[in-house]
């Protein structure tokens, strides 16, 4: 069942306040695989990853968590987050600059924007991307067989009006 992803089961999140979700992955590839959970910041503009062109998102990258996993083996680790920052300008536009998790602070590289505090609909997306030899280097999503498939997952949030930025 979805719920309790938030804090208060509530989407509107203070500066600061912490939000405790656990990301999994269970590999059925039939092999072992090294693999990549990315971790990017989107607002209601930036495209999500797309599964009819095998193309990820172009949000930009916050974190990266990788894992050698066994077939039929699982991966379960904390994700424990706040967003620490923001800038408003003058004109009202508000500019996410860094996120804490995990107890590591990260900043945003090509951060991303909301009109104003009302309307600052920001989500996290999560890609899985696994390691392709071939290539030397990671693709998102899999090659089965001939056809590259995606996973991916995105959850919508907002900065709680009335907050201070530090």
């Amino acid at each position: 069942m979805a719920g309790n992803y938030y804090p208060n089961n509530s989407t509107f999140l203070q500066i600061g306040e912490s939000v405790q979700w656990s990301l999994g992955v269970v590999n059925n590839m039939g092999s072992v695989q090294y693999v990549s959970i990315r971790v990017k910041l989107g607002n209601q503009t930036i495209n999500p990853p797309n599964d009819t062109l095998s193309t990820p998102s172009p949000s930009p990258l916050i974190a990266e968590f990788k894992q050698f996993m066994s077939d039929n083996g699982t991966w379960q680790t904390p994700f424990v987050w706040q967003i620490a920052n923001y800038t408003t300008t003058p004109d009202g536009h508000i500019t996410i600059r860094t996120i804490v998790i995990n107890n590591a602070t990260y900043g945003i590289q090509g951060s991303v924007t909301c009109q104003s505090m009302s309307s600052c609909n920001l989500r996290m997306i999560f890609e899985l991307w696994t390691w392709n030899v071939d290539n030397a280097d990671f693709q998102i999503g899999w090659l089965s067989g001939n056809q590259q498939r995606i996973a991916g997952l995105q959850l919508w949030f907002n900065l709680a009006p009335g907050v201070s930025h530090r």
